[in-house]
């Protein structure tokens, strides 16, 4: 019944803040960008809640806090440390300031105006729309897995419900809706997290017996051979926390920004947030060791332990009906928020980086927003499609477009606001072995092996890039001075 409750009020929430939100977007910018006047709670918030899904709190908690221990607590710290607070310091004010200057909204045309190239949009574009795809699925099937633990309906079901939630207020609101949603969901997420942590402590008998337990079982339950090596831990941090750096929902907070004073103050706000929510998360799957043995723990058909479920089948069978109905509500809220930023970013490179971009340059304002609400859809619609397929594991899929995106996209963009010698050349290929880099090591790798395929995919072209624009004709001075303009 709470759950129920709960739901609806947060559906009328929703469907009001896209309503007020769907009267202040008149132009493209305004639905994009909310016409890049974020103040610094809000970048917080709207970068914070981006960062955190489903994902975390279902794949990730899950599986690695039962085959890591108390070693994934590192990777929430990491996440904090060097994904939310490093980010903001070393790239938001170049970010932002470089974008302003060369009049681009998004990643795609970023690299065009930066480089001086008309088709590294088109690329990028095609690559941002096939691969946020799976992401976005990612996160469908994490909140599909939780609304049927907790609403006993099946999967199926629940996936055609959390695609109209997100379609209703995102499509109509744009990204000035999307702010003032994640905003609302951020404090929802602090107080659940935080809540869920202290109540599951509780039922493990306090934090002294439950650490005690954890230690114990987690040398029963995981075989030593099985255990994480020091390079699969280092791995998954290191995907986890700089991979965002090249995701373009993202970059896309920085663009928004009203001003530069304002970074300063959201760095250290997301810090916190990234800090409660990773910890808490992490934490929560680590003390499934505590509730499950090797004969109780969610399992699969073929056997294998089914991860994806054991924080829902946790957080059901040993919370309280009112405080699951609220953790309900925060994964709901981080993965809309995060599934809101990653559908704007798809559909703006059709609309914007494709269709403006080549097709009709001259194409209205108003058909241009109708388009991305279009678009919007259709890119949710297809999530959907391949969440009810249930192709891999979460984790998995996640791996495969963090690595592919930020592969790609992070030396031509990093080094494109830091270095004023990078070549167009150096931009493509930095561009075409990130990417492929990480299709052909995941495949190579094997599933299991998907977050190493990820940081190698990143890391290569930041060796590529370099050396490339060594040897290959330097850009016109107008388009560094243009970009580099007040830096």
């Amino acid at each position: 019944m709470y759950s129920l409750i709960l739901l609806l009020a947060f559906l009328v929430v929703m469907v009001a803040v896209g309503v007020w939100g769907m009267r202040k977007t008149s132009t493209l910018n305004d639905f994009f960008l909310g016409g890049r006047s974020c103040g610094p709670w809000m970048s917080a918030f709207a970068y914070g809640t981006t960062y955190f899904s489903a994902v975390v709190f279902i794949g990730f908690a899950g599986k690695q806090g039962w085959g890591f221990g108390f070693n994934a607590l590192w990777i929430g710290v990491g996440n904090a440390i060097l994904g939310a607070m490093l980010a903001w310091f070393l790239l938001a004010k170049r970010t932002r300031r470089m974008t302003q200057n060369l009049d681009t909204m998004t990643m795609p045309e970023f690299l065009e105006a930066r480089y001086a190239s008309e088709h590294i949009k088109m690329i990028a574009a095609v690559l941002i729309f096939i691969f946020l795809l799976p992401y976005s699925a990612s996160v469908f099937k994490g909140l599909g897995h939780l609304f049927e633990a907790t609403f006993h309906i099946s999967f199926e079901f629940a996936l055609i419900i959390l695609v109209g939630i997100t379609g209703i207020y995102l499509v109509l609101g744009g990204y000035s809706a999307v702010t003032v949603t994640d905003f609302i969901q951020g404090f929802i997420m602090l107080f659940g997290t935080i809540a869920m942590v202290f109540v599951v402590v509780n039922k493990a008998g306090g934090f002294k017996e439950a650490i005690f337990v954890v230690q114990e079982n987690y040398q029963l339950h995981v075989p030593v051979e099985q255990r994480p090596s020091f390079l699969t831990i280092a791995s998954l941090i290191f995907m986890t926390s700089f991979g965002t750096w090249g995701m373009p929902q993202m970059v896309q907070k920085f663009y928004a920004v009203k001003d530069e004073n304002v970074i300063n103050k959201a760095a250290i706000i997301t810090t916190i947030f990234a800090l409660v929510i990773g910890v808490c998360a992490y934490f929560t799957g680590i003390l499934s060791h505590v509730f499950f043995d090797l004969e109780t723990v969610p399992r699969l058909a073929d056997g294998g332990i089914n991860y994806d479920l054991i924080v829902p089948t946790l957080l059901t069978t040993y919370l309280p009906e009112l405080l699951l109905a609220i953790i309900m509500i925060l994964v709901l809220s981080a993965s809309m928020s995060t599934l809101a930023s990653m559908i704007l970013v798809s559909s703006s490179a059709i609309t914007i980086d494709l269709y403006k971009g080549y097709l009709k340059k001259d194409v209205s304002e108003k058909t241009s927003v109708l388009m991305m609400r279009i678009l919007s859809a259709v890119f949710i619609l297809a999530s959907y499609v391949i969440s009810k397929l249930q192709i891999g594991f979460i984790v998995t899929l996640m791996s495969l477009s963090w690595g592919v995106l930020s592969g790609a996209f992070m030396a031509p963009y990093i080094l494109g606001i830091f270095s004023k010698k990078i070549t167009k050349a150096g931009a493509y290929a930095g561009l075409f072995v990130g990417a492929s880099s990480a299709i052909i090591l995941t495949f190579v790798l094997g599933s299991s092996n998907a977050p190493l395929a990820s940081c190698i995919a990143m890391v290569v072209p930041f060796i590529v890039v370099p050396v490339v624009s060594l040897f290959t004709p330097k850009l016109d001075k107008s388009v560094i001075d243009k970009a580099f303009k007040d830096f």
